[in-house]
């Protein structure tokens, strides 16, 4: 068993795999976009004969509330069913892990889980220690709920924390300005 850094000459393997296992698939842009933007940050595994029987697609991507903080996003996660239960999964987050952290200043990772995958779900929370941030009602496309999932890796960084400040200062300066652009309309008026 050899696990490595995917490479965009891994794309079509990696694709045959991913539609073997999954009733999601990417299309082959987007694996394309992913490997050669954050070409670290994904990983393979391959039998003897070369086969991928394994894989973990990852990305970096802005906060949906604070823009100004990057996050992982683990976009796709799949092992063929007789390569199970050896720990291949694990391993391939754990490498992607430390690359998204090493390489980027990340908060945290985050990722989507069918509500049915009983099996991810207690490896993503059990033994990586991934927490439920909120159910999704109807995120896949069969309409099936899914839980949005978190490891926070910087509990409220200084970045994090500043980066509030900035932004209720910016918000504050807005309405100051708004009223102030308000009352100067209304007394224009009033001298009319």
């Amino acid at each position: 068993m050899n696990i490595r850094r995917a490479e965009p000459k891994d794309l079509t393997k990696i694709q045959q795999c991913n539609l073997h296992n999954l009733p999601e698939n990417y299309h082959m842009r987007y694996w394309a976009y992913s490997f050669i933007t954050w070409p670290e940050v994904s990983y393979l595994a391959e039998d003897s004969s070369g086969r991928v029987v394994g894989y973990v697609l990852s990305s970096i991507e802005p906060d949906e509330e604070f823009p100004w903080l990057q996050v992982g996003h683990v976009n796709s996660l799949s092992v063929l069913r007789t390569y199970r239960r050896l720990g291949l999964a694990k391993r391939l987050m754990m490498l992607s892990r430390k690359a998204m952290t090493d390489s980027y200043n990340i908060e945290y990772i985050q990722l989507h889980v069918r509500k049915s995958n009983r099996a991810a779900f207690n490896l993503y929370s059990q033994k990586l220690g991934f927490e439920i941030h909120r159910k999704e009602v109807g995120y896949y496309g069969d309409g099936e709920d899914a839980f949005s999932m978190r490891i926070v890796l910087k509990p409220r960084s200084l970045s994090h924390r500043l980066g509030r400040r900035v932004h209720a200062f910016l918000y504050a300066r807005q309405r100051a300005v708004a009223n102030w652009s308000l009352r100067c309309t209304k007394r224009a008026s009033q001298i009319r």
